[in-house]
């Protein structure tokens, strides 16, 4: 953990860091290490190479639960384009709120199962009672049919395993995980630069040209494919 002044020892760009900020700090040689290489997705929209996203969650992880977070990527060469460090914060917020979404997904959807499997289980176990006890008052004075309505009883409370361990113990975590994502997906991120390389060295890394020219070329590529087909 660090505070806001740290950034102010190395030429910086990108979103001011708040103070009594609990501060992430990734060191990479290019940007482009940050992001997943084999993503054919556009800069905005590419996902978190794992090591960086296991490291950057890990440290949040370990933080306290009501820290504001902060990104801070320490780049080993000079500043390139002027809006590198927005399209490198847009592109973090865009996956970890993906990634939220995703737990979010998730959880709704565990909650429909532990639903469905509450109703199994209220009906099993009240079918093991039932029938426990039809069979017992059947066979009255057996010790046979003890057995046989106990045997049932235990069986029909087993069917209630699986919803119960949905919403006590299944459910926290991945919410958890939704909440981390989301103080994730509105951290403000910034670039320090270490000056430590030639001036151009930002045209080998990512990203290698300016979004606006990006998305120009986007909206090109497409035409040109139906063109050819």
């Amino acid at each position: 953990m660090t505070n806001a002044s740290a950034t102010k020892d190395k030429p910086s760009a990108g979103d001011p860091i708040p103070p009594k900020c609990s501060v992430i700090e990734v060191h990479v040689g290019e940007l482009k290490q940050i992001f997943n290489a084999i993503d054919p997705s556009p800069f905005r929209d590419k996902d978190l190479d794992p090591k960086a996203e296991e490291f950057i969650v890990g440290w949040a992880k370990e933080l306290p639960r009501d820290a504001a977070l902060a990104l801070v990527v320490d780049l080993d060469r000079e500043a390139g384009l002027p809006d590198e460090a927005a399209v490198l914060r847009d592109a973090i917020h865009e996956f970890f709120t993906q990634r939220a979404q995703a737990y979010g997904r998730r959880l709704r959807e565990l909650f429909r199962v532990g639903r469905t499997s509450l109703v199994i289980g209220l009906v099993a176990l009240t079918s093991a009672i039932a029938l426990g006890d039809f069979l017992a008052a059947l066979m009255k004075g057996s010790r046979i049919g003890e057995i046989v309505r106990e045997s049932l009883t235990i069986g029909g409370w087993v069917s209630m395993w699986r919803p119960l361990e949905i919403f006590l113990y299944d459910w926290w975590p991945i919410r958890s995980e939704t909440r981390l994502s989301e103080r994730l997906a509105a951290m403000p991120v910034r670039i320090r630069y270490a000056n430590t390389t030639g001036p151009d060295a930002w045209r080998e890394d990512w990203p290698a040209v300016s979004p606006k020219g990006e998305r120009a070329s986007s909206e090109v590529r497409p035409r040109t494919l139906n063109q050819a087909s």
